[in-house]
C-alpha cells in the first residue's frame, strides 16, 4: 500500500471512529455541561501521557472561551499539586483504559474532597467509569493504528470530546467575540476588539486643502498625504473630503475643464465619519459595508483625524 492509500485509510478509519463516538452521545454529556456551568470553582483537567496532552489543548480551550480551567498532571497531583484542588472544582480525568495508575490514585481524595468527578474513557465497565459521577464514552470500533497499538483514533475522539464541550459551553455562556477578545489581547482579533478608533487612528500631519484650493493643489496634497484622500477645510474648520475616487470621477466627467474646478467643486460635504470611542471592529463593519477604505472620525463635531483599513 503507497503512503496516500495510508494516509486515507488512516482518516477514514478515524471519521469512523468518530460517527460511532458521536452516535452515542447521551446525557452524560448534558450533565457533564450542567455541573461545569453550576460549578462555583474551575474545572480541572488531568490525565497521562496523549490523554495528558489532549487535555492540556481541552483546559486552554476552556480557559479562554470563559470557563476558568487548568491542566493537572497526575503524577506532581500525587507529589503536592493535589493541595490547589478546592471543593468546589469539578475534576475532569481522562484515560482511555479507565485503568491508569496515576489518575486511579487521585479518586479518593477527589472524593473526600467533594469534587465532582467527571470522566472520559473508553471503556464504560472500568474503574474510573464507576467511580466516576458521570463518564463521557470515547470508546471507538478500532485505531488507526495498523497494531491497534499507538492511540490514535482514541485520542482524536478525545480531542473532538472536548471540542465539543467547550463550545457547548459557549454557547450556554452566550460567549461573544468581546468576551473570546478579553482573553486574547495579544491576538489581531483581540486588538481589533478592545481598541478604540483613537487608538489607531491618523492625526499627525494630516492633508488639508482650502475649500477654494485649485485642482493641482488638490492633486499634490492627496499624493503627499500618502492617505489616498485629503480633508477639505472652510475657515479652518474641516467640513469635507476629497478622495482618489472622487478626483478621477471629477476629471472624467469635465475633461479639460477639470483645471477649472476648485476644491469646493468636487469635495463630499457629507462625509462618512465615525466616533473616536467606537472600537476598530465597528470601524471595520462600516467600511466593509459602504466599500470604502477610510473613515474620518470625529471628536463630538469637529473631525480630528482619520482611520484607515
Amino acid at each position: 500500500m503507497n503512503v496516500i492509500e495510508i494516509a486515507k485509510q488512516v482518516i477514514q478509519t478515524e471519521i469512523q471512529g468518530l460517527d460511532y463516538m458521536s452516535s452515542r452521545i447521551g446525557v452524560e454529556f448534558k450533565q457533564a455541561i450542567d455541573v461545569i456551568l453550576s460549578t462555583h470553582g474551575r474545572t480541572i483537567i488531568c490525565g497521562m501521557g496523549k490523554s495528558g496532552i489532549i487535555g492540556k489543548k481541552i483546559a486552554a480551550s476552556f480557559a479562554s472561551t470563559g470557563t476558568p480551567s487548568f491542566f493537572m498532571h497526575p503524577g506532581e497531583a500525587f507529589h503536592g499539586d493535589l493541595g490547589m484542588v478546592k471543593p468546589e472544582d469539578v475534576f475532569i480525568a481522562i484515560s482511555n483504559s479507565g485503568e491508569t495508575d496515576e489518575v486511579l490514585k487521585l479518586l479518593p481524595f477527589l472524593r473526600d474532597n467533594g469534587n465532582y468527578i467527571i470522566a472520559i474513557t473508553g471503556k464504560s465497565d472500568s474503574t474510573l467509569a464507576k467511580y466516576a459521577h458521570c463518564n463521557l464514552d470515547i470508546a471507538v470500533p478500532k485505531e488507526a493504528c495498523p497494531l491497534q497499538l499507538a492511540p490514535t483514533t482514541s485520542t482524536t475522539a478525545t480531542l473532538v470530546l472536548g471540542d465539543a464541550l467547550t463550545v457547548a459551553l459557549m454557547d450556554k455562556r452566550d460567549f461573544q467575540p468581546e468576551n473570546f477578545a478579553r482573553f486574547h489581547p495579544g491576538g489581531n482579533l483581540g486588538r481589533r476588539l478592545l481598541s478604540k478608533v483613537r487608538d489607531e487612528m491618523i492625526t499627525e500631519l494630516l492633508p488639508i486643502v482650502d475649500i477654494n484650493d485649485s485642482l493641482v493643489n488638490v492633486i499634490n496634497t492627496i499624493s503627499s498625504g500618502k492617505l489616498g484622500l485629503t480633508l477639505v477645510s472652510e475657515n479652518n474648520v474641516i467640513n469635507g473630503v476629497i478622495t482618489d475616487g472622487d478626483l478621477r470621477r471629477a476629471i472624467e466627467t469635465n475633461m479639460r475643464d477639470s483645471f477649472d474646478l476648485k476644491a469646493k467643486d468636487i469635495a463630499s460635504f457629507s462625509p462618512i465619519t465615525i466616533d473616536e470611542s467606537a472600537s476598530l471592529v465597528i470601524a471595520d463593519e462600516l467600511m466593509d459595508r459602504l466599500f470604502v477604505t477610510s473613515l474620518l472620525v470625529k471628536s463630538g463635531v469637529d473631525i480630528i483625524g482619520v482611520i484607515k483599513k
